[in-house]
């Protein structure tokens, strides 16, 4: 059995942080007078060619409030010459040019500034006011202590979010740990500016062994940049598979399959499923790796199969059930479209007493939420077919304009009709707790789980 020690200390070897060149604008400040309070305006006097972007009158409340995701149709105008370049610090100030924070440039975003640290927030601790260096040290150990707060890793989980973007005031930025690996996904240019810092900073969290950067290539490019996935050499002695254990179960995961490599959002949905799965048959559609599938099985369950369309996703789920010693005759995996085989079980009438239907984002922008909403209904008012009548469907949308339109269950409502089945809502759940969400910005909320009895 892989075991995790965990241990107290959040990061280790204090060494500095690489710097940056002493002409940087983002060196910090001397220290404030005893008892003085330091402003932006204060730290940002010394900063040669800092520019100060300006906002509409009426746009500036929700940014005060925390949404970090300053969009181009919020600014009036930008003051400083020479104009600032992606990746320069800048002040935001309302209308009336009085700063309310500062944060990251980009220049061809429609978001064209991430705020990273608010007035106010400055004022009570200026010691790194426009220092992302230090701010990104700061933002670091405080999510190491919430990981280690919230029992992450322990004995039984060493796979988990680290940085969860937005929600650990780091918009753009993701990192997944998996055991000795850490996977880091970028998604902003300020991430690629400061790349071997973050590199650095993630190196020194206990355990972490190997890094792994994984730019998404299609959002940088709408962030002005282009950047090859190919050839990256801080990626170089990264395994392309490691074994990880969650909730005592152990995985095979690839690192270079869907996302980082694995769905750890879905930890605490997997362990239910485990605990209502004892002799009962399960049916785990779109099932990938095999995660619910393992827990079912682990939990008990006198038959499980799941279900998925992707080869090297069932190679793993297959290795999945050799690598935790489980009985093949009690849970396999099979190569088949979700809806097909969903269709030819209801024409077979074959059904199961627990389900779970878990997609790919089938509504990644909000334009498409009416066709994705059809979706749905239609794979769910499969999945609730073959679910027994008085049985358990788990069903999942992971797409972030489906769950913050709040549409999802009218959308199972709709399912059930079509289906002839009545449901009722048991659960209904998000993320697992390492994927923290800021409620100022609610375009991170993008995955709900809903617990159905199919009547």
């Amino acid at each position: 059995m892989l075991r995790m020690q965990l241990l107290p200390a959040r990061l280790i070897k204090p060494r500095a942080i690489p710097s940056r060149p002493a002409s940087s604008a983002l060196l910090s400040s001397s220290s404030p007078t005893a008892g003085a309070t330091t402003t932006l305006e204060d730290v940002a006097a010394n900063r040669k060619g800092l520019a100060k972007v300006v906002l509409k009158k009426g746009k500036t409340q929700v940014f005060k409030n925390g949404n970090p995701m300053v969009y181009s149709g919020a600014v009036d105008r930008i003051i400083g010459r020479p104009p600032p370049k992606t990746g320069d610090a800048v002040l935001v100030a309302d209308g009336s040019e009085r700063a309310i924070g500062w944060g990251m440039y980009n220049s061809v975003s429609m978001f064209c500034v991430r705020l990273m640290q608010l007035e106010e927030e400055a004022a009570r601790d200026p010691s790194y006011a426009l220092n992302m260096e230090k701010l990104l040290e700061a933002r670091l150990d405080a999510a190491v202590d919430l990981r280690q707060s919230m029992g992450l890793p322990s004995d039984e989980t060493n796979v988990y979010r680290l940085v969860n973007s937005e929600g650990d005031r780091l918009s753009g930025l993701i990192v997944d740990v998996f055991g000795d690996v850490a996977v880091i996904a970028s998604s902003a240019a300020w991430i690629e500016k400061y790349k071997q810092e973050i590199e650095f900073l993630v190196g020194r969290v206990r355990n972490v062994n190997h890094i792994k950067w994984r730019p998404s290539i299609d959002i940088l490019k709408e962030e002005g940049l282009e950047i090859s996935y190919q050839g990256d050499p801080s990626s170089s002695s990264c395994p392309g598979r490691v074994k990880v254990m969650e909730n005592g179960i152990c995985y095979l995961i690839s690192l270079e399959g869907q996302k980082t490599g694995f769905y750890a959002d879905q930890r605490e949905s997997r362990r239910l499923i485990s605990s209502i799965s004892r002799d009962r048959r399960v049916l785990d559609v779109c099932c990938y790796s095999g995660g619910f599938a393992l827990n079912a099985s682990f939990g008990g369950a006198k038959d499980v199969i799941g279900i998925d369309s992707s080869s090297p996703a069932l190679e793993l789920a297959k290795e999945n059930i050799q690598l935790n010693k489980l009985d093949p005759g009690r849970i396999s995996f099979l190569r088949e479209d979700a809806t097909e085989f969903m269709k030819g079980a209801a024409a077979r009438n074959e059904s199961w007493d627990v389900v779970i239907l878990d997609p790919p984002k089938l509504a990644p922008r909000r334009k498409v939420l009416q066709s994705a909403s059809g979706m749905y209904r239609n794979l769910n008012s499969l999945a609730m077919q073959i679910t027994k009548r008085g049985g358990l469907l788990m069903t999942c949308s992971c797409s972030g304009a489906m769950t913050q339109s709040g549409l999802f269950l009218r959308v199972l409502q709709g399912a059930a009709s079509m289906a002839g089945r009545r449901i009722t809502v048991l659960r209904q759940a998000g993320v697992a707790c390492d994927h923290p969400i800021d409620p100022s910005y609610p375009e991170g909320a993008y995955l709900t789980n809903f617990l159905l009895r199919i009547l």
